[in-house]
């Protein structure tokens, strides 16, 4: 297995007014969008445009998500999805996200998702390939995307 650099890989986006709730805070389940946006500019760091899985006959499928909200995030407030690989196993891997507000290091929270490889021509799981599990364990250390304008 080879080694992540302490430096993960980084995502940064701007919270949209729409994204937050009467508190004026980021509503919860909006971290599951983000969750969504953030692995999506991951998996293309890594794979390249979304069609090079799936021309390899290869998806993911979500079979978990968890949330740990730690302070809030508000309207404008820029935050940068971290992006670390977790638990590589023979159908499914896990990524662990910390969202943390850019500017102050403020943690407003954690999240861990976990995929299942799928042939989308079979509807079925399948192993991981070896050369998809090495770029999984790699990751993208050091990569910043930034669709903030900041």
């Amino acid at each position: 297995m080879t080694e992540q650099t302490d430096q993960p890989f980084r995502f940064r986006f701007r919270v949209r007014y729409s994204e937050c709730d009467a508190q004026s805070v980021v509503f919860n389940a909006r971290y599951a969008d983000f969750v969504d946006i953030s692995v999506n500019e991951y998996i293309r760091t890594l794979f390249g445009d979304y069609q090079n899985l799936l021309d390899q006959d290869l998806d993911i499928q979500v079979v978990s998500l968890t949330v740990n909200y730690r302070a809030p995030a508000r309207f404008d407030d820029v935050l940068e999805a971290r992006i670390r690989a977790g638990r590589l196993g023979n159908t499914s891997f896990t990524l662990h996200l910390e969202f943390v507000r850019h500017g102050d290091e403020q943690r407003a929270a954690e999240a861990d998702i976990t995929y299942v490889l799928i042939q989308p021509s079979q509807m079925a799981k399948t192993a991981i390939p070896a050369r998809v599990r090495e770029q999984l364990e790699v990751g993208a250390p050091g990569v910043l995307i930034s669709h903030a304008g900041e």
